[in-house]
């Protein structure tokens, strides 16, 4: 049996990728096919290492492959990734591809939390990720990376991020006595914020974490202003009086003078299933209010988090969550969700530059 590597490549222009809307040799991500005997293998080079299509993508190959050239060859897809990137500017953090705001209309909605594990997740799938934050009166993620006491380091005039579960962490906590308010008038916080985006060494990432604090003020129009944002996520559990602020929330990111686009809603603290009764949910705050706001805004639902002891514990020891099947399924979707929509949103700017 003689086999081609164009008749591999003709094959292989039958599968579309779902999100973008065109073929894999298309968009240039068929890579490296070997061919030998009866034997075919080649790379697929994805959006981002947590593309929740993966496994469709890997099969669909396969497919194609045996449909339109032979159904005797034995095929391997390899799934690599290279995140795709979208930023023009590139005089601030230089090397980050993606900077994704996390952001909430009020306080006590586990912003935080869902910052820290989405970041946790998606470094999991393979990617290289960051997490600024931008809490400067509230800092959390010295307790939630268990961090407290640490100070980063200096190279080159440059501060070094601290790094925990291979992720790189810089917060105001790590500069001050973790007793000590932070008595600071507006201006104050938010030369902080542009000192943590200019004055800090990230390196290469493919997606840096803003942890904004809830509401919006001075320290969002800062960042909006003078920070890359890519886009933003916002967070809020199901009961009315979270979902009026998250709206709030929505509307000032998608204000002409900010014009930050919002990837989606995650709605945390979405019910409750008793250990002995996984199968049973209780919705103690109400139901789906975060789908509602999504559908009212046009945007993704991106994720519904329940509430779980393990994640509450995981946060006060500065652990990693011990990911329950429950928790582990929660927040991997959400990663894998945002990093499609992250896709997305460069794919389409790019093709409208």
């Amino acid at each position: 049996m003689s086999v081609t590597k164009e008749a591999i490549l003709a094959a292989l222009s039958h599968v579309d990728d779902p999100d973008l809307k065109k073929d894999l040799v298309t968009l240039n991500m068929i890579k490296n096919i070997q061919v030998e005997d009866t034997k075919v293998q080649f790379d697929v080079e994805l959006t981002t290492p947590a593309c929740p299509m993966k496994d469709m993508i890997q099969n669909a190959c396969v497919n194609a492959v045996q449909h339109f050239v032979s159904k005797d060859l034995e095929v391997t897809p390899n799934m690599t990734s290279r995140v795709t990137t979208n930023r023009q500017e590139k005089e601030v953090l230089p090397g980050v591809k993606n900077i994704i705001a996390v952001a909430s209309g009020k306080g006590g909605v586990g912003k935080s939390t869902v910052a820290v594990n989405l970041a946790r997740s998606l470094a999991d799938s393979g990617a290289s990720v960051g997490i600024l934050d931008a809490d400067i009166y509230g800092p959390s993620l010295p307790t939630m990376f268990g961090l407290q006491g640490e100070k980063p380091g200096q190279v080159e005039g440059k501060m070094e991020p601290l790094v925990k579960d291979g992720i790189k962490v810089i917060s105001i906590g790590f500069l001050v006595d973790e007793n000590q308010a932070i008595v600071w008038r507006g201006p104050m916080a938010s030369s902080a914020i542009k000192q943590f985006t200019t004055d800090v060494n990230w390196g290469e990432l493919d997606y840096l974490i803003l942890d904004l604090p809830p509401g919006t003020g001075d320290i969002h129009l800062t960042i909006a202003k003078q920070v890359p944002v890519s886009g933003s996520v916002i967070v809020t559990t199901p009961q009315s009086v979270a979902l009026a602020d998250c709206k709030k929330a929505v509307n000032m990111f998608l204000n002409p003078n900010i014009n930050v686009p919002v990837f989606g809603i995650v709605e945390n603290m979405s019910y409750f299933s008793p250990e002995d009764q996984p199968d049973k949910r209780y919705y103690l705050f109400g139901k789906d209010g975060g789908k509602e706001i999504a559908e009212q805004f046009n945007l993704p639902l991106l994720g519904q988090i329940p509430l779980v002891e393990s994640i509450r514990t995981s946060g006060d020891n500065g652990t990693a969550i011990e990911k329950t099947e429950t928790v582990k399924a929660a927040y991997d979707q959400l990663a894998g969700e945002l990093a499609r929509q992250v896709a997305i949103t460069n794919s389409v700017a790019s093709l409208s530059n």
